[in-house]
C-alpha cells in the first residue's frame, strides 16, 4: 500500500514537470519564430534599400561631368581580391553556425575570429580604395556617378562594419556564456546577415566592376 501511495504522489510531479518543460519549450519556439520574422522583415528593407541604391546607380553612371569614368578608377586586381575575401569569411561563417549547432565551442570561436578577421581585412582594402579615388581629388561631390558610386558601395561598407561590431559582441558573451540555444540562435542569424552582405556584394562586383570596366 505505501509503494502504491508513493507512486500515486510521483505521478503527479511527474506530468507537473512535463507540463513546465512543454510549456518553456513552446515560449521558446514562439520567440524564436518572432525573433527570424522580424529579422527577415529587417533584411526585407535592407534588400529594398540596396535595390533603391542599385537603380540610382544605374541612371547616375554615365553622368561624369567631366570627370573620370569607371575605367578611369577601378581597380579590379584590388576588387578581386576584396572579393576573394569576403567569399571566404562567407564560408567560415557558415561552418560556424554547423559547429555551434554541433556545440563545439573552440571550433565556433576559432571561424568567427576568422570570419572577422577577413571582414576587418575587406573593409580595409575598401577604405583604401576610397582614400585613394578622395587623394586624387574624385570624392562623390565630384560628379553623379561618384556620388552613386560611394553611396552604393560606401552603405554596403557601413553594413560590413556594422556586422564587425555584432560579430565583436558575439565573441565576447560566447567566451563568457558558452553556447547556449539563444547564443546559437544569434550565430545562427549573424551568419544569415553575413551571407546577405556576400550576395549584395557580388551584385555589385558584377553590375559595378565588371560592367564598369566593360562599357
Amino acid at each position: 500500500m505505501t509503494d502504491i501511495a508513493g507512486q500515486a504522489a510521483v505521478q503527479p510531479t511527474h506530468f507537473k514537470n512535463a507540463h513546465v518543460s512543454a510549456a518553456h519549450e513552446a515560449r521558446t519556439a514562439e520567440k524564436n519564430s518572432k525573433t527570424y520574422f522580424l529579422f527577415w522583415t529587417y533584411l526585407m528593407t535592407d534588400l529594398l534599400m540596396f535595390a533603391g541604391l542599385f537603380a540610382a546607380f544605374a541612371v547616375l553612371r554615365g553622368n561624369t561631368f567631366g570627370g573620370p569614368n569607371e575605367k578611369d578608377i577601378y581597380s579590379l586586381s584590388l576588387v578581386l581580391a576584396e572579393t576573394i575575401i569576403l567569399l571566404v569569411s562567407s564560408y567560415t561563417a557558415g561552418i560556424a553556425v554547423y559547429a555551434a549547432g554541433r556545440k563545439r565551442i573552440k571550433t565556433t570561436i576559432t571561424l568567427l575570429a576568422i570570419t572577422g578577421a577577413l571582414g576587418a581585412a575587406f573593409l580595409t582594402l575598401e577604405l583604401t580604395e576610397f582614400a585613394h579615388l578622395i587623394g586624387e581629388g574624385n570624392s562623390f561631390q565630384r560628379s553623379g556617378f561618384l556620388s552613386s558610386y560611394f553611396s552604393l558601395v560606401g552603405t554596403h561598407g557601413l553594413h560590413i562594419t556594422a556586422g564587425l561590431l555584432w560579430l565583436t559582441i558575439l565573441l565576447v558573451f560566447l567566451a563568457k556564456r558558452g553556447l547556449s540555444d539563444s547564443m546559437i540562435r544569434k550565430i545562427t542569424l549573424f551568419g544569415t546577415f553575413w551571407h546577405f552582405l556576400d550576395i549584395v556584394w557580388i551584385f555589385i562586383f558584377s553590375i559595378v566592376y565588371l560592367m564598369g570596366v566593360s562599357l
